[in-house]
């Protein structure tokens, strides 16, 4: 089993999630973990952030998280999931040095589909927990990951799609922690509230069928996209950030400055900013701010 499981989620998209993943994934094996990324987006963003898409085509499409879960849909028994692991060549050659790696298991567009098959073999949207299939298939994932073949990653970063969808579910059964990176908005800050109260839900429901309890703890809050003016933090952005700290979710201290070449693109030449060679002033600023949130994130999870 990991070290460390955590699911980045937010009901909202557009929010720089695939980037940060990519990033604290990408400095976290350049500072000598083995980390392993885990792409259950159908965008498939964090996929395409570390292969090009020729190199997807001739080597992942039918070794995805989609082959993965379309077995278990059929048989009711999920493959080994250590078979789907592949090793992105470019990122790990630059992460070398220090002895860390970084791979993943990759997701496919075709993965919005599981969801519908996941929720019909539950008797449909409701989920229901006292259907016989419900701890398999919440459990799904984190019974792959409790195999042999993955004690020896450090942490296990799930980049999950922005819903709380079945196989968004089986990400947070099997994680130790969510991380929520956000826009400071109006709409972010509702939607986080709501995200925390699905994961209560979650979590009860979860106790009452079985006979263990899973306790997945939001890691806090990753501001993203911020603005500066010459007084500091854009205004309409700083109140948002205090109405979040007013509903009490735990927030972490370093922000990401919005950078919309970087917020578009998660990497470059298969690269997070993190690791690429580029060194204009615009990335040197955002590869401090990921570095920064990096070594925070080391601290609250102790990898």
């Amino acid at each position: 089993m990991p070290s460390c499981v955590v699911s980045v989620i937010n009901y909202k998209g557009g929010v720089g999630k695939t980037t940060l993943t990519a990033n604290v994934g990408a400095e976290l094996a350049a500072r000598g973990r083995r980390v392993l990324l885990v792409d259950l987006d159908p965008q498939a963003s964090l996929t395409f952030s570390l292969y090009d898409l020729d190199d997807f085509e001739k080597q992942l499409a039918q070794r995805t998280m989609l082959q993965w879960f379309q077995s278990f849909v059929a048989s009711g028994t999920a493959p080994p999931l250590d078979r789907y692991v592949t090793v992105p060549p470019a990122v790990n050659g630059a992460a070398s040095g220090n002895g860390g790696e970084l791979h993943l298991l990759a997701s496919h567009l075709g993965l919005i589909e599981i969801d519908l098959d996941l929720a019909a073999g539950l008797g449909g949207a409701r989920f229901l927990k006292d259907h016989p299939r419900y701890l398999p298939v919440h459990r799904v994932l984190a019974d792959a990951l409790a195999d042999a073949a993955f004690d020896g990653y450090d942490v296990v970063l799930v980049d999950c799609a922005p819903n709380f969808n079945m196989v968004t579910r089986a990400a947070i059964v099997a994680s130790d922690h969510l991380v929520i990176p956000a826009r400071p908005d109006y709409l972010s800050t509702l939607g986080i509230d709501y995200l925390r109260a699905r994961l209560s839900t979650l979590v009860d429901q979860y106790a009452e069928v079985a006979d263990s309890s899973i306790a997945p703890e939001i890691l806090g809050v990753v501001h993203t996209m911020i603005q500066h003016t010459g007084s500091g933090i854009l205004r309409a952005q700083r109140e948002s950030m205090e109405r979040l700290e007013r509903i009490e979710i735990p927030v972490f201290r370093q922000t990401i400055r919005e950078n919309k070449n970087a917020f578009t693109d998660a990497g470059t030449h298969s690269v997070p900013v993190v690791l690429a060679a580029e060194r204009t002033p615009a990335m040197e600023t955002l590869r401090y701010d990921l570095q920064h949130v990096t070594s925070e994130f080391m601290a609250k999870t102790r990898v």
